[in-house]
């Protein structure tokens, strides 16, 4: 499809030649005499770009931009002028102009602009696309759970997201935090504005306050140019700080700083620079027990819990994993093109009762990976390899007809879990509930290492 083009001048011999031009280059070419017919011409018709001249009999290119910017502000508009009307030109683009060109025109030139600005016009609508698509997926009613905790929740999250305040979301991982504090976001009035996330722990000290503050230009080796901050980056949304109980009480008191001043400097640099930007932080292990023990600075503690958000485990909503579970299933089947209709009774039971120490990111992992290698219409125990683990160590320990000792029995879990997790002993570990220095031991313990 041909891209649409107005071409507003009142000298008609110019603008036969650009429409015999533009028309060359592929463009539908319509034209206008003056203001007042190219508004006229605006309002019946979308076009992909204006180029106008800015000195006209009737109504001036000037008139005539803020009416049709007032019509359709996203239709971009290069201004043609001459050498003796820049100035004015200059003023068209402070009210909305694109870009001006000066008579008579270089074609290359007038062909670069009119493809970067069309260009330009795509990239906005594509970002606007996603950003509807982004604020639909973290809709508070898009996070599945109709339990009463968690529709408790989802209203004071609503209400939370109205405000400007700082939120602090706990919740052990796999809960969801990271959709809590998109919803809160794109329901805010800094939907519009960026959302930009930092895993506190994921990142060595030196490289987050990089990361968080930016740095100047030779700061340190590597620093090859300035870098704006995730601060910076966010200016006018919302900041995540997700694990903040990592950062070191040294970033703790740079952080605090930036809560309390809203104003920081780049590593290396003197320049300070002010920012505005919402805050909301979320934490895997209990901040009021750290701040007990001195690992996490009572200040920063208040200034991060102005608002408080628990997300409960799994297990201890279990009415919404039949409606999570499903909602997997159908996301995961229509992603490897799979024809399963469901679970089986016995399956979901399954679901139902186990604890998900992983929470809802291990139950995503579970389904996607039955989903994977199932065979049949409806998942059963045998493509839940984690619930079958876990019941077929549990009915060995159960069964005194097994004669198995204690010692016996643990091995057997391990290394089934070993098996289910692919040999991952970090994994192993935080689903057998020990740590990976335990794991070792034990392992060592068996001779199985």
């Amino acid at each position: 499809m041909n891209r649409s083009v107005l071409v507003v001048d009142d000298d008609r011999g110019h603008r036969t030649m650009l429409k015999a031009l533009l028309t060359g280059w592929g463009y539908s070419v319509e034209e206008a005499d003056d203001g007042d017919t190219a508004i006229e011409n605006v309002r019946e018709k979308p076009f992909d770009l204006i180029l106008m001249d800015i000195r006209m009999v009737k109504v001036s290119g000037l008139e005539a931009l803020n009416i049709i910017k007032s019509i359709n502000p996203a239709i971009p508009v290069i201004i043609m002028t001459a050498y003796s009307s820049v100035e004015t030109a200059i003023e068209a683009m402070k009210k909305g102009a694109y870009e001006y060109l000066t008579k008579p025109l270089d074609f290359d030139e007038l062909r670069l602009k009119m493809g970067q600005a069309m260009e330009h016009t795509q990239l906005k609508a594509e970002n606007r696309h996603l950003k509807e698509l982004i604020g639909l997926q973290f809709d508070t009613q898009n996070i599945i759970g109709r339990s009463p905790v968690m529709v408790s929740l989802l209203e004071t999250t609503s209400r939370v997201a109205l405000s400007d305040a700082t939120v602090l979301i706990s919740g052990e991982s796999g809960t969801g935090k990271e959709m809590i504090a998109g919803a809160i976001h794109f329901n805010s009035p800094r939907k519009d504005h960026p959302f930009i996330k930092i895993n506190c722990a994921a990142l060595a000290e030196g490289l987050l306050e990089s990361e968080l503050f930016g740095h100047e230009k030779g700061a340190f080796t590597g620093a090859l140019r300035r870098k704006e901050g995730s601060f910076r980056q966010a200016h006018g949304g919302s900041l995540f700080l997700d694990e903040v109980s990592e950062m070191s009480l040294a970033m703790q008191v740079k952080l605090l700083r930036v809560l309390q001043e809203r104003e920081f400097t780049r590593v290396g640099g003197e320049e300070i620079v002010h920012v505005d930007v919402r805050i909301i932080a979320a934490t895997n292990k209990d901040l009021k027990e750290l701040v007990r023990q001195n690992m996490f600075r009572d200040d920063l503690f208040y200034r991060l819990n102005v608002i408080s958000l628990h997300l409960p485990p799994l297990r201890e909503r279990r009415e919404d994993v039949p409606l999570l579970a499903d909602h997997f299933l159908n996301k995961f089947a229509e992603k490897n093109s799979k024809q399963i209709k469901g679970f089986t009774p016995q399956a979901m039971d399954k679901l139902i009762k186990y604890d998900w120490p992983g929470n809802i990111r291990e139950l995503m992992n579970t389904v996607e990976r039955g989903v994977v290698l199932a065979n049949s219409t409806f998942l059963d125990e045998r493509d839940l390899p984690i619930i079958s683990v876990e019941n077929e160590t549990m009915a060995q320990a159960q069964d005194t007809s097994v004669d198995l000792s204690l010692e016996e029995i643990e091995k057997a879990s391990i290394l089934k879990t070993l098996e289910v997790t692919n040999g991952n002993k970090s994994e192993a570990a935080r689903r057998l509930g020990i740590t990976r220095m335990t794991l070792h031991k034990k392992l060592k313990k068996y001779s199985m290492e």
